[in-house]
């Protein structure tokens, strides 16, 4: 049986997916891109053994942290006081992002900032989908793969409901890839940094029905919509879509689906 991997003095937990980012040359490069001033409210989810943590304070005063990790949490206090670090030990899944108090800066809003477990980073930003109105933007390390699913243009491969949902409430940018051997120990995959800047003319609204159409519109995406999305529309009352019956929902672009599910709940408006 092969002993479990130490990071830094910590056994690395598998449950917890714990890759820990190891190179400075990517640290810089998030905290450049996320670019951190003073008065701004900070958030890292998953700081970990707080390589990103350390560089972070060094350009802002006072940062908050959620770390699910009982033992990390515990390293974290020991190194920063309460003046420095609001540490919030919780899962980052069920943690309420609401209650941290803003700083004093006009719009009071969050900046998050984390490297994300990639077995969790797909629910979790869903999850983050409900406190909007609460942040500004969003720069995250994820798997490449998730990250690629979040930018993707209609017509690829790589279009689908998670590329529709977070491009519905966010401006999007892939920033840069970063390899296996930055992190410790090193996944079996490639990552990315994504930048997702809170769309504020929609931060309000509810995304349940717009996710409710695309679990049904991409459960069988390789059919063309005449077959699945059309009679499922008709079947509530939606006819004259002007969709072309031809097309499969990875081709029907962010604007279309908003639309459809504007109108399932709204039918009176359509």
């Amino acid at each position: 049986m092969r002993p479990a991997r130490q990071v830094a003095g910590h056994v690395a937990r598998k449950r917890f997916g714990q890759h820990f980012l190891a190179d400075r040359s990517v640290v810089a490069a998030i905290v450049a891109a996320v670019d951190p001033r003073e008065g701004q409210t900070i958030v890292e989810i998953g700081p970990g053994l707080a390589a990103l943590t350390e560089a972070l304070m060094q350009r802002v005063p006072h940062l908050h942290a959620v770390e699910i990790d009982r033992d990390l949490a515990a390293r974290l206090r020991r190194r920063w006081g309460t003046e420095r670090l609001g540490l919030h030990e919780a899962d980052a899944l069920r943690f309420d992002f609401g209650s941290i108090a803003p700083a004093s800066q006009p719009a009071g809003l969050l900046r998050l900032v984390g490297n994300l477990p990639y077995n969790i980073s797909s629910p979790l930003l869903v999850h983050l989908l409900a406190f909007r109105q609460r942040v500004d933007d969003q720069h995250f390390m994820l798997q490449k793969e998730v990250v690629d699913r979040i930018v993707a243009s209609p017509g690829s491969t790589d279009f689908g409901r998670l590329s529709v949902l977070m491009q519905a409430y966010y401006e999007v940018e892939a920033l840069f890839d970063v390899p296996p051997r930055a992190f410790d120990p090193p996944p079996k995959v490639d990552s990315a940094v994504v930048r997702m800047l809170v769309r504020r003319d929609v931060a309000g609204a509810d995304p349940a029905p717009l996710q409710r159409l695309l679990a049904t519109g991409f459960s069988q995406r390789r059919k063309m919509i005449r077959k699945t999305l059309l009679p499922w529309l008709a079947g509530r009352g939606l006819q004259g879509c002007d969709l072309d019956p031809t097309l499969r929902p990875e081709d029907l672009d962010v604007a279309t689906w908003v639309d459809l599910a504007t109108r399932l709940e709204h039918p009176g408006d359509a």
